[in-house]
């Protein structure tokens, strides 16, 4: 009678745990009203299965953390997030120390890679500069993004959005919202739900570890997208920030 009674609370203790972890992770840091807010984009996956929105403040203006979303990708900026985890599957990632001025270029219907070599990644569905990107799932096959009713039977959106706090803090907004086309392709992604929300993190952290450098670190020689040069925040060496991230083990 104990042994079931300890087995009855054990697993009980369990799935509660499990919830927990499951509503900790889909709205990290992020308040009340920032997890129901609408963002931009949300109208291109509706009714989705699940939807998480983590949120970070970060110490810069807001024009000094969109450099770094926009030059996402596995052919350029990287995703600032664990370029060795990544690697150990071949993905070929290696996230910036520096705003690069012709990766600061982006628009609706470009492809931010998910590999070097290509073969998977996103289609920018909605952008508004200095504020809002976001990003399908492709289905490269058929030219346009991923659908919950063929294929993987699955739906992937993700969204980058900034909100200004005031004129020197801002706060970086990530939501995800995924929809399934059948059962089995919900559970066959279960796993992804915890790999994705470690790699969110670790990409929103070295966001706000670059954005803080109070410098985009534009590559020498070049001019920042706001044309800017010369003494002050925009000078500071990259070669600090790269530190900073190995420090962290980036």
């Amino acid at each position: 009678m104990r042994a079931r009674t300890a087995m009855a609370a054990t697993t009980i203790g369990g799935v509660a745990a499990g919830i927990g972890w499951q509503r900790w992770r889909r709205r990290w840091r992020a308040t009340p009203e920032e997890q129901v807010a609408a963002l931009a984009g949300d109208d291109h996956v509706a009714e989705p299965a699940t939807q998480s929105t983590l949120a970070v403040e970060i110490d810069a203006p807001v024009e000094d953390v969109w450099p770094w979303i926009v030059q996402l990708g596995a052919d350029r900026g990287g995703f600032y997030s664990y370029d060795w985890l990544e690697n150990l599957f071949g993905l070929g990632i290696h996230s910036a120390s520096r705003v690069v001025p012709e990766w600061q270029v982006l628009d609706v219907g470009d492809v931010i890679a998910a590999d070097r070599a290509g073969t998977g990644g996103w289609y920018v569905v909605a952008l508004i500069p200095v504020d809002t990107l976001a990003i399908q799932l492709a289905d490269f096959g058929r030219g346009r993004v991923a659908r919950r009713d063929e294929g993987l039977r699955w739906e992937f959106l993700w969204t980058f959005a900034l909100v200004r706090v005031d004129e020197q803090r801002c706060r970086l907004l990530v939501r995800e919202r995924v929809a399934f086309g059948r059962r089995l392709a919900r559970w066959a992604m279960t796993p992804f739900a915890f790999v994705s929300f470690v790699m969110t993190r670790r990409m929103m952290l070295g966001i706000r570890l670059r954005a803080t450098s109070r410098s985009p670190c534009v590559a020498p020689g070049t001019a920042g997208e706001t044309g800017r040069q010369g003494p002050g925040r925009w000078s500071r060496p990259c070669a600090d920030v790269a530190h900073r991230i190995d420090q962290l083990g980036g």
